[in-house]
């Protein structure tokens, strides 16, 4: 008898050990997830209502059709996922959108061209071609209800107002700067391997703050920056804060617009490097710390924010000061590094924080949630944070 129960204790025990090692937060996805089409904004509650029309895709010629004024409602998302595999549907789709932004100074703009850019946000924002959608967002953040565009006013945007951000001047991009051109074109027409084309997801690896601070060393003048803060619920659209061994992740996006047209970009995330059996895990909850290059990573939630020069300075900054720094599982995990480099750009969510066994703090699930809950704040107006995410 005795015997049988220390055998039980010991097989309880294997049980235990095998569920904590696994309990990380760089838990990787093994499949990628299929965009759904039924999600809502949180950016500008009442700005965007549900009886609006749109200018519709003409599928066959990538014309605007504003004549017969029929409704979008989802087709540009269908139109993404369902025929973005083929090279030619992908030159029909481009040829819409500059179609689009060529006709923006027409009268018949409205707040329906605003939620048309809107959706396509959203569409290269799943493709991650984050340049591309945060350019899309811009076009929404160019024009107010009741005015029209206007060639190459500047744009306001992200005022220096936060303790982060001290210089006390503000920041404007020309729109000329962040218009749709023909090197958006060739980059995601010619691109043979958009996630939509590969369903495989790419482990993210390694990489060093010298790493990331020279993808922005192009020698070109800088336009305009980004920061995009992604995140991946253990289980998306709820606030677990893991499921079995999976604890999601939390990483952002930088992007350096250029004067000539082109851009610049990184995803990346802070992980831990397994020092140990138990790192990282309730038992050992603190090991070395690392960067990994997270730009195959799916998500489930998005926020995007145009920053100034000087908020994107100081968030390279706050990276190089964790090049080395360690990796804690309650106190310094992949979301609270997130979560500093969007207060540095000057928003955030109202809630991140939940506990699990043997431990407590900021998590992936948690904040996903208040993103989904529109539980998110901006030191600037909501009308300039771009959100978006994913409900199964």
């Amino acid at each position: 008898m005795v015997a049988h129960r220390i055998a039980r204790l010991i097989k309880a025990l294997i049980v235990t050990t095998c569920f904590l090692q696994g309990f990380t937060a760089q838990a990787q996805l093994s499949a990628a997830l299929r965009y759904k089409t039924k999600h809502a904004d949180t950016t500008s509650t009442g700005s965007f209502e549900a009886d609006y029309v749109y200018p519709t895709i003409a599928l066959n010629n990538a014309s605007v059709n504003v004549a017969n004024r029929a409704t979008l409602d989802e087709a540009p998302i269908d139109f993404a996922e369902n025929h973005l595999t083929d090279r030619q549907e992908r030159k029909k789709l481009m040829g819409y959108l500059k179609e689009l932004s060529a006709n923006n100074a027409q009268i018949n703009y409205n707040q329906a061209r605003v939620k048309v850019y809107y959706k396509l946000a959203n569409v290269f924002a799943r493709l991650r071609l984050y340049p591309l959608a945060m350019k899309c967002f811009f076009k929404t953040m160019q024009y107010r209800e009741g005015e029209l565009p206007v060639k190459n006013q500047p744009i306001p945007v992200a005022l220096n107002d936060t303790a982060a951000d001290t210089s006390g001047q503000g920041v404007s991009i020309g729109n000329n700067y962040l218009a749709i051109n023909a090197k958006d074109d060739s980059l995601f027409v010619n691109d043979a391997n958009l996630p939509v084309a590969n369903k495989s997801t790419e482990k993210s690896k390694a990489i060093n703050y010298q790493r990331i601070i020279n993808t922005f060393n192009d020698g070109k003048k800088a336009a305009a920056y980004a920061l995009l803060f992604h995140v991946k619920q253990p289980v998306a659209g709820k606030p677990k804060v893991f499921k079995l061994t999976n604890t999601g992740h939390t990483f952002i996006t930088l992007i350096k617009y250029n004067t000539d047209s082109t851009s610049v970009s990184i995803s990346f995330g802070f992980y831990p490097q397994k020092d140990n059996l138990f790192s990282a895990t309730p038992l050992d909850p603190s090991c070395s710390g690392t960067f990994k290059n997270d730009n195959a990573h799916q998500w489930d939630e998005v926020m995007g924010k145009f920053i100034s020069k000087r908020r994107f300075e100081k968030i390279l900054a706050l990276t190089k000061s964790y090049d080395g720094v360690e990796y804690h599982l309650s106190k310094n995990n992949c979301t609270d590094f997130a979560l500093k480099a969007a207060a540095f750009a000057g928003f955030g969510v109202t809630n991140s924080k939940d506990s699990w066994p043997l431990g407590h703090g900021n998590n992936p699930g948690t904040t996903g949630q208040s993103i989904i809950d529109g539980k998110v704040h901006n030191s600037e107006s909501v009308e300039n944070l771009f959100v978006d995410y994913q409900i199964k």
